[in-house]
Parts: structure tokens; C-alpha cells; sequence
């Protein structure tokens, strides 16, 4: 009982650890805005498919709250925050939906609300700045904007779900000894 606490606080708290880093990482670089937080949310996936939604969330909210407190990049943070982080312990609940198109759209759903919670949250802390630099190239960029969007949003779905697989069968019977 206590090898496995203490084997599901070191795993979590590696992989929460390098999660903060990928989140520093891609704020320094500037360019990795979306990106970064995307990558953070796979590192959740081993303790979600070892240990459960409880332990992938519990990584989460100290990546978050570490997030909040060590990268600067706000846009980042909130990102991970309203969108990215939560979404492989989320994932599981909506593939629960049957047909695709529904599960679909409600997979769309949370992320279109959840991307306009940030920009929403964004603009009460910065102010209308934030609306400003949106529409500064027009409306028409803002569609393309949010296509492109829901489309990283799609793949990003797919490769989360093949990297469960990939961590299913080819990373955890090569951990097993380690992790049980």
C-alpha cells in the first residue's frame, strides 16, 4: 500500500515537474502559445491510464497553480488552465457519448467555450486591448483564427488518443515493475 502511494506521488510528480518545464519552455520561446499546453496535457496521460481521473486532475491543478505562479506568458497559462490541462481526464467522460457527430460537436462545444472563457478572463485582467489586438487585421482573420483553431483542437483530440494507445501498449508493459 505505501510502495504504491509513493509510487503514484513520484510518478505524478515528475510528470507534473516536466509539465511546468514544457510550460516555461514554450513561453520563453514565445512561440509556443497553444502548443505548449497541448504537450503539457499528454504528460497527464500516464497518470490518468495508471491511476485514474483523480490523479490525472490532482497533476493538473498543481501544474496549474505552478503555472499561475512561475510563467509569465498569461495567454499560456490561462490556456492551459480553461482548455488544455483538464482535457485527457475530460476525454475519457465524452467518448462516453454515443455517435460521433455528437461527440464531436460536444468536444467542440468545450473547447469553443473554453477558449472564449480565456480571451474572456484576458480582457478583464488587460482590458480592451485584448479585443483590440483580435480584431486588429479584421473579422474575416478571426473566422480563420478560430477554424484553424477547432482544427489544431481536432488533431490534438487524435493525437491524444493515440498516444494513450501508444502508452497502453508499447510505455506500460515496459514500466510495469516500476509502476505497480
Amino acid at each position: 500500500m505505501r510502495h504504491n502511494q509513493s509510487g503514484r506521488v513520484a510518478l505524478c510528480g515528475v510528470l507534473g515537474a516536466l509539465s511546468v518545464v514544457v510550460l516555461l519552455a514554450g513561453g520563453m520561446l514565445q512561440i509556443g502559445t497553444y502548443a505548449a499546453p497541448m504537450f503539457a496535457a499528454f504528460l497527464t496521460i500516464p497518470a490518468l491510464e495508471e491511476y485514474g481521473p483523480r490523479a490525472a486532475l490532482l497533476q493538473y491543478a498543481v501544474v496549474s497553480v505552478l503555472a499561475v505562479l512561475l510563467v509569465p506568458d498569461l495567454e499560456l497559462v490561462f490556456f492551459y488552465l480553461l482548455v488544455m490541462g483538464y482535457y485527457p481526464a475530460v476525454r475519457r467522460l465524452l467518448q462516453r457519448i454515443p455517435g460521433k457527430v455528437l461527440r464531436g460537436s460536444a468536444k467542440l462545444l468545450l473547447f469553443n467555450g473554453a477558449t472564449a472563457a480565456v480571451y474572456g478572463f484576458l480582457a478583464a485582467l488587460l482590458g480592451p486591448a485584448v479585443w483590440d489586438e483580435l480584431l486588429a487585421d479584421g473579422t474575416a482573420l478571426l473566422v480563420v483564427f478560430v477554424l484553424l483553431g477547432n482544427l489544431c483542437f481536432w488533431l490534438c483530440d487524435r493525437a491524444t488518443a493515440q498516444l494513450t494507445l501508444v502508452y497502453r501498449v508499447a510505455v506500460r508493459p515496459r514500466l510495469r515493475h516500476i509502476l505497480r
